[in-house]
């Protein structure tokens, strides 16, 4: 009777944490550093070796009643190898990246899984390219995507696991080819503070 009685409290306490967490509107900040894995799909002629990269930036959340609104910023290092014709040219794109993700968290207590999505925009500071050669990507000064992910909260740190889909084309040197930036990254993140 005694394990049934504490089982029923126990029960009770945590799905008043668990409303708590969900109700109560709250705001955290925070760092974050990762890796990237960035493809830029072959087309046509053009065949692209997809490269590894990094991120590193800050991150703010504000949330309630289940969901959060999540804008972060970042510099990101994309990089490929294209392949045209036994010409190879490895390029590196540096940027400024804005995701302003919205979505739903779940959980209490420090653990607590996230589902998000939304448009990142992209401002490049540099590119590491060669842009008279056939192979050279001519990545633009502003970019767009679409990024979508999951997330797992310990406590004071975060794991991120997200797809970024480009919205724009990217053409290739002064051929009428192009293809859009894809990226697959993964980064941990710090809780600095909440309110």
């Amino acid at each position: 009777m005694k394990k049934s009685i504490l089982l029923i409290f126990s029960i009770f306490l945590l799905s008043i944490g668990v409303s708590k967490a969900q109700v109560i509107p709250s705001f955290s900040f925070g760092l974050k550093g990762g890796l990237n894995y960035s493809t830029f799909p072959s087309n046509g002629v053009f065949n692209n070796d997809n490269k590894a990269g990094y991120q590193a930036g800050a991150w703010a959340r504000i949330g309630g009643l289940g969901f959060i609104f999540q804008p972060e910023l970042y510099f990101a290092d994309k990089s490929v190898t294209v392949n045209n014709g036994g010409v190879s040219n490895k390029q590196s794109f540096k940027s400024f990246d804005v995701p302003l993700l919205i979505g739903a968290k779940v959980g209490a207590l420090g653990l607590g899984g996230r589902f998000y999505g939304g448009p990142v925009l992209s401002f490049t500071t540099s590119k590491d390219n060669a842009f008279n050669d056939a192979t050279a990507l001519r990545y633009k000064d502003a970019n767009y995507a679409i990024q979508v992910g999951a997330g797992v909260d310990i406590s004071s740190f975060s794991v991120d696991l997200r797809y970024e889909g480009g919205l724009n084309k990217i053409p290739y040197g002064n051929d009428n080819s192009h293809t859009r930036v894809s990226l697959f990254s993964l980064s941990l993140a710090y809780k600095l503070f909440s309110l």
